[in-house]
């Protein structure tokens, strides 16, 4: 409830005043929080993936999913931990993350909250990615500063902003896996046409399919397939000219022809 840690609102201290006049009897306030706050922040016994686990949130995007655990130790003690790179891989294989990002807090000797990030992704440009979008953000800003790591796959942090917890980092990350996303859309290796509008790019890449297409049917002595229909909107297509002209005798002989056939196939079923 400190306003210099940032965490409490106003629905929060109401709450809180509205409890402790329902219970008059409880100890005081600060007596509760140490008592809490011990609890929370004991992790003695606890295996790497139970300390994961204890207090976790997930961001699940387009098949990609992100943990997010907090860690009540100072992170370069968690990073000594015996095993701890293939607990962290077991962790994220048998939960089926792609990144899990471990947020340290704890208290100095004056008293003083101490945070620290630590961002584990064996994928090398979703990682470079999620710590550019970190590093680099302004609002708000975490001030950073890297830490050094002798674990592949982990880029470790002194987190500089304090006030900035998990609930202020999941925007961040939101934002982080929709950078990942738009760099994905062009393929490695097939470089960005600039100058050139969605519309003719579009009839570019419908050539080169056809072109494709075309070459796949002849290989195999088929005939050619018919060329991609054209976008109505776009120009040159017959469309902008208008719909085909239909006369009345035109629709009349199609239907005589589509009866004749079904009375055809009907007499012949009957044989």
């Amino acid at each position: 409830m400190d306003p210099k840690i940032g965490k409490a609102t106003l629905k929060d201290s109401r709450y809180v005043e509205k409890l402790e006049a329902l219970f008059p009897d409880l100890p005081k306030r600060n007596d509760i929080f140490d008592s809490l706050q011990k609890a929370k922040f004991d992790v003695s016994g606890l295996s790497t993936e139970q300390m994961l686990r204890k207090d976790q949130k997930t961001i699940y995007r387009q098949g990609t999913k992100v943990a997010m655990s907090a860690i009540y130790m100072d992170l370069e003690v968690f990073l000594q931990r015996s095993d701890l790179l293939a607990d962290l891989h077991a962790f994220c294989q048998a939960h089926n993350y792609d990144v899990l990002v471990a947020m340290t807090i704890f208290f100095n000797t004056h008293n003083e909250p101490v945070r620290q990030l630590a961002i584990f992704c064996p994928h090398v440009a979703l990682r470079m990615t999620i710590c550019g979008v970190l590093e680099h953000s302004h609002s708000p800003s975490l001030k950073l500063t890297p830490l050094p790591s002798t674990h592949p796959n982990l880029q470790a942090y002194h987190q500089g902003n304090t006030q900035i917890s998990r609930k202020k980092l999941l925007p961040l990350l939101q934002e982080a896996l929709s950078a990942y996303f738009d760099s994905m859309k062009i393929p490695s290796g097939q470089p960005e046409i600039v100058g050139m509008s969605k519309e003719q790019a579009d009839k570019e890449s419908d050539r080169a399919s056809n072109s494709l297409i075309s070459g796949l049917s002849q290989d195999e002595e088929d005939p050619p397939l018919p060329p991609t229909p054209m976008n109505s909107l776009v120009d040159e297509c017959p469309l902008d000219q208008g719909l085909p002209k239909l006369s009345a005798e035109a629709v009349f002989e199609k239907c005589s022809q589509i009866s004749l056939s079904q009375s055809t196939t009907a007499s012949l079923s009957k044989k």
